[in-house]
């Protein structure tokens, strides 16, 4: 689970939304509910306060000071920098509430930028020396998280970095980044990331010099513990695997850093690992419970060394057993799955028991924390880890970091909060949907039903599971399983009804509620935004909403700084829906303000780059008659073109695992190259040109080098630790395109890349519903293959798995699970047009996707 989501999960109990949005002025800190001082002005930028002398100026970029605190001393540290900031006119901003600092500084935080609560803004290198210098003797003793992409000045809470201070952008690997100027002039990002750098060009002020050789001093030399794999990072500390030099030993080293890593009450990570030490002490002779190896300090943070398990988590074995993703399993593989599971749940119950029977409450229960041995004599025993919210049964509560799919509601107590998250853990273990109880907790009899349908499980298992969750007994006899519903017409008009209920048109930020990604490239795009709804109510037949398209209109002519260009995450997208909508001269400014900026950068995808741009600029170019977009659209096309004959002449290096993501580039419709093979596919149905399709092909081979096949017959991208079948990133997207060029032109090699590709869309079970990364984008896959395909049934019947009653209507979750979306990419939005795809005449579909009309060379 991407615990980036949690944090958008405060503020609105049914949408994901910023904080920001939710906390009323009264909830600020006093500094920020006083009366701007004379001669100063104020603005906001989402949790930030900016302060600064009305007519003052500033440099674009250069050192800033950065002021970190705790909850509980943030109110005096602001005062103080306050007053010395407002005393001397120098410019600063501050996070504005308590609830903004603690989520900045929370566990799964972004690192590059956790524990920065106040940021002053010196005019030059003199300047900067001297307010260190008195900010530091101001606020010594005040204590506050260490700011990891800082270089701290002493050891109190004052830290400098240098960056940019105006709001300037550029593009770096086809991403739009914050930027800083070269020598030269030249736009370069300006990195964020979670260690003290300098750019190449800037020197380290003398006076620094003392505090980076007092950071640079600790090391891991001197350890007895010898660190060899990382497992991952939070904003907590890290968690690495090693060995103990002095005996041989392996294992787990988990670091803690003060003041940081924060839960929803505000407890730091070093006052957790004591829990977990004292939890793990008390619980040692227990089997299914790791050992305590060793406990020390590194610097300022805290270790604790346990004993290493070699197991699998239980989240990763789920995913390599379960049978309900493949569409080829018969009933001895699902009894024999059933036995396992309910093995190791068997397992799990009684190691909870052992810790209640202790007196102690284990309180983070789910999937990811539970691993099982595979090899050996002790091969499927379960083990528990993650001890670090666990404590005493008497007045236990339900604890401040959770896992949001098995936490317990809110007034669950004591030994309870872990049976909640043990019938959870029931259902999660053959249907892994259980994010969505928090969210529509009735979910759990529909999970239970369909359960039953498909494993061989006790009733009992399930009807106790249903009935700790709900709060009330199971209904006696078998579950009903949930129904779809057959008259597809009447459930479009229940999603139509369930987004245009959730419209927020007084808001700025966003029109319809999605994925939180809205918070990072806006409200306005097809991907996530406002267009991409739009567009799927008028594709289908809704509307008009003339509300509605005034909002996005009075947003796309002035959107904010940084904005970005791309068809699905930018204003190309936005402009394409303008004109789809009828409103072709605000389309047609939106594209000027695009053309102004240096779109020649990007890169070749089709959710922000090249690919994308170029088909619309093509579209709005004949529908406009505008010569400039022609122009546009033809260097666009040519700057594909050229990048993928040097992708294509580049040998792959010898021995090298294709794989799509990290490192190496990625595959699939939006970000791969299936995109611009698209691009050419319709080029060569305007032209007839083969060239054109010779490189739709060329660029589908660059694709299907990062696919593998599974057990099962299935063809889906590979991401290294996991494959994926979805339309965005996965392999139907490439299939959709791929089908159409075979269409064109005969090629075995991808004839049977597309039969393969064809079994990965014929799984009962995908974890989400939505159009970009699940169920929907399989339907849209299908639809393209054969609107009366009985698989096709299956499916659009089976989004009943995911399906939420919102207000008069229906909706779906978006990813993650944990709340609903309206959007195209993740959401109920999605979902509509996917259904339009394979059950509305004419059929709906995205942009550029279905292919053309009459033979190639028509137009």
């Amino acid at each position: 689970m991407d615990k980036q989501y949690e944090r958008f999960c405060v503020a609105d109990p049914y949408f994901y939304d910023a904080l920001t949005s939710a906390q009323p002025e009264a909830t600020w800190f006093a500094a920020a509910r006083r009366p701007v001082p004379d001669g100063w002005r104020r603005e906001t930028l989402d949790d930030w306060l900016i302060y600064g002398p009305e007519g003052g100026e500033l440099p674009d970029q250069g050192w800033k000071i950065h002021v970190s605190a705790c909850l509980d001393n943030a109110e005096r540290v602001l005062d103080r920098v306050f007053g010395y900031c407002r005393s001397r006119g120098l410019p600063f901003k501050f996070i504005h509430g308590r609830a903004a600092l603690l989520l900045r500084n929370a566990k799964y935080a972004r690192r590059g930028s956790s524990g920065k609560f106040i940021t002053v803004y010196p005019r030059d290198d003199a300047e900067l020396e001297v307010v260190g210098k008195e900010l530091g003797e101001l606020l010594d003793g005040e204590p506050g998280p260490y700011i990891l992409s800082d270089l701290r000045l002493g050891d109190g809470p004052v830290h400098v970095r240098y960056g940019g201070f105006a709001a300037r952008y550029c593009v770096a690997d086809g991403v739009v980044e914050p930027a800083l100027a070269d020598p030269s002039g030249r736009l370069v990002p300006d990195r964020r990331d979670p260690v003290f750098r300098t750019p190449d060009w800037v020197p380290l002020p003398r006076f620094l010099g003392p505090h980076l050789a007092a950071r640079n001093a600790t090391t891991v030399v001197d350890l007895p513990y010898r660190i060899e794999e990382v497992i991952h990072f939070s904003n907590g500390g890290g968690l690495y695997r090693g060995t103990d030099t002095r005996t041989g030993d392996r294992v787990v080293l988990k670091e803690a850093r003060p003041h940081a890593g924060l839960d929803a009450d505000g407890v730091d990570a070093v006052a957790r690992l004591t829990r977990e030490q004292e939890a793990l002490e008390l619980l040692s002779d227990l089997p299914g419970v790791p050992r305590v190896h060793d406990r020390f300090r590194l610097g300022e943070h805290d270790f604790l060394a346990l004993e290493h398990i070699d197991a699998v988590p239980l989240n990763k074995l789920l995913v390599d057993r379960y049978p309900l993703i493949d569409a080829r399993a018969g009933a001895e593989r699902y009894r024999a799955y059933s036995r396992w599971a309910l093995h190791v749940y068997a397992q799990v119950e009684r190691i909870i028991d052992a810790v209640h029977e202790r007196g102690l409450v284990y309180g983070d229960l789910h999937l990811f924390n539970v691993l099982v041995r595979t090899d050996g004599p002790d091969a499927d025993t379960a083990v528990l880890i993650d001890f670090e919210v666990a404590g005493p049964a008497d007045g236990y509560r339900r604890p401040g970091l959770r896992n949001q799919g098995f936490a317990a509601p809110r007034g669950v107590t004591g030994p309870d909060v872990d049976r909640y998250a043990l019938a959870c853990l029931r259902l999660a273990m053959f249907l892994p949907l259980t994010a969505m109880l928090r969210l529509a907790p009735e979910k759990a009899r529909d999970f239970a039903a369909v359960i039953a349908e498909h494993f061989e499980v006790p009733a009992e298992f399930l009807d106790e599971a249903v009935a700790t969750i709900t709060g009330r007994p199971a209904a006696p006899g078998p579950a009903a399983r949930p129904r779809p519903d057959t008259d597809v017409p009447a459930l479009m008009r229940r999603l139509t009804d369930a987004i245009v209920d959730s419209a927020t048109p007084r808001r700025d930020d966003r029109l319809f509620p999605g994925d939180i990604e809205q918070f990072h490239s806006g409200g306005l795009n097809l991907a996530y935004g406002a267009a991409g709804v739009l567009h799927a109510l008028a594709a289908t037949g809704a509307g008009p909403f003339p509300g509605f398209e005034d909002w996005l209109v009075r947003r796309a002519l002035r959107p904010s700084s940084g904005s970005r260009l791309g068809f699905y995450d930018g204003l190309h997208g936005v402009a394409y829906v303008l004109h789809e909508l009828d409103r072709r001269q605000e389309a047609l400014d939106v594209l000027a303000r695009c053309l102004g900026e240096p779109w020649d950068e990007l890169g070749t995808d089709l959710m922000s780059g090249l690919a994308g741009i170029a088909l619309s600029l093509l579209h709005l170019a004949d529908a406009t008659g505008e010569t400039a977009l022609h122009d546009a659209a033809r260097r666009a096309t040519d700057l594909v073109s050229a990048r993928l004959a040097a992708v294509a002449a580049e040998e792959p290096p010898a021995g090298e695992r294709a794989v799509s993501g990290g490192r190496q580039p990625r595959a699939g419709l939006t970000h791969g190259w299936t995109g611009p093979a698209l691009l050419f596919l319709r080029l060569y149905e305007r032209t007839g040109d083969p060239a054109q399709l010779d490189r739709a092909v060329t660029a589908l081979r660059q694709d299907l080098r990062r696919c593998v096949t599974r057990a099962d017959g299935a063809l889906e991208v590979d991401e290294g630790w996991r494959t994926m079948p979805y339309l965005a990133q996965g392999s139907t997207g490439i299939g959709i395109v791929l089908d159409q060029v075979l269409a064109h032109r005969p090629d075995e090699r991808l004839a049977r890349a597309g039969a393969a590709i064809g079994r990965a869309a014929g799984s009962p079970f995908y974890a989400q519903a939505g159009l970009f990364a699940g169920r929907a984008g399989i339907i849209r896959y299908l639809a393209g293959h054969d609107r009366d395909d009985d698989r096709l049934d299956r499916q659009v019947g089976n989004l009943a798995w995911h399906a939420v009653p919102f207000r008069s209507g229906l909706a779906f979750p978006g990813d993650q699970l944990l709340r609903l979306s309206m959007d195209l990419a993740t959401g109920t939005a999605g979902v509509l047009l996917a259904l339009g795809a394979a059950r509305h005449d004419p059929a709906a579909d995205l942009p550029f996707l279905a292919p053309a009309a009459g033979p190639a060379g028509a137009r």
